[in-house]
């Protein structure tokens, strides 16, 4: 993700959930890979994220994939809409985990990286990787 991404900012938001999706998310069958954040109305939606079935789910199956929506403070979503409008900016949901009892997703708002910052975040880590091979060699 971060490779992809320049991350400016980060916040926790909640999310509606049926029961069946709350089983599944925290036994790890949730799939971010190619979800991404709407804003429509004033409000926040989870597009694209997948939730299998959790392993003790009967007759009531939820769907997999379809819009959630993530619950934010009114003056977060204004916020997040005036950054999005300028050019760059998009909204993705980097992870799900459970806090206290509910599931929070981790939003992020990031500005998509060019070819070549892709390329020198990759040699800056290997320079770190080095770095770090070295000094465990030295003790």
């Amino acid at each position: 993700m971060r490779y992809q991404y320049m991350v400016e900012d980060t916040m926790e938001a909640g999310i509606v959930l049926v029961g069946s999706e709350v089983k599944a998310i925290r036994e790890g069958r949730a799939n971010l890979a190619d979800s991404y954040v709407r804003l429509r109305r004033g409000e926040a939606y989870l597009q694209g994220c997948h939730v299998g079935a959790c392993s003790s789910q009967g007759e009531q199956a939820h769907e997999s994939v379809h819009d959630r929506k993530l619950l934010l403070h009114r003056r977060e979503i204004d916020k997040l809409e005036g950054k999005v409008r300028q050019s760059g900016y998009t909204l993705v949901v980097t992870r799900l985990y459970d806090s206290g009892g509910r599931i929070k997703a981790e939003v992020v708002l990031a500005k998509g990286k060019k070819k070549h910052d892709k390329r020198s975040s990759l040699k800056d880590r290997e320079r770190q990787r080095e770095a770090a091979r070295a000094t465990k060699l030295r003790f």
